[in-house]
């Protein structure tokens, strides 16, 4: 239970760095954090102790099986996660070409 805790714990780090902080390269190591602790919150929820790999067992039970779903889930959403972190780094990029800062007040100021 303490692990989910600590999970939770991740989660509320990386959802405090996109809410609170100024700077859109913390907003983004943010969202980096809050996105992989929801990944290793889907792959704790499929653990089981001393769980087997459904691939390798060749008998028909599915007594201590570990569930492989939420890790084809995970798998999935990283590759998405690294395609939307590579947007926001891009339009990241763009916003400091364009106002040569990363400071989101300081863009709020400059929108006239």
């Amino acid at each position: 239970m303490s692990i989910y805790l600590l999970c939770l714990i991740l989660f509320s780090c990386g959802i405090y760095c996109i809410l609170r902080k100024r700077n859109i390269i913390k907003i983004i190591i943010g969202v980096i954090i809050a996105e992989y602790a929801a990944h290793l919150f889907l792959v704790l929820v499929a653990y089981r102790m001393r769980g087997r790999s459904p691939i390798f067992s060749a008998e028909a039970e599915i007594k201590n099986m570990v569930d492989p779903l939420p890790h084809a889930l995970v798998l999935t959403a990283i590759v998405i996660g690294l395609a939307t972190t590579a947007l926001l780094i891009g339009i990241a990029m763009r916003i400091y070409e364009k106002y040569g800062t990363f400071d989101i007040t300081r863009i709020r100021e400059l929108k006239g």
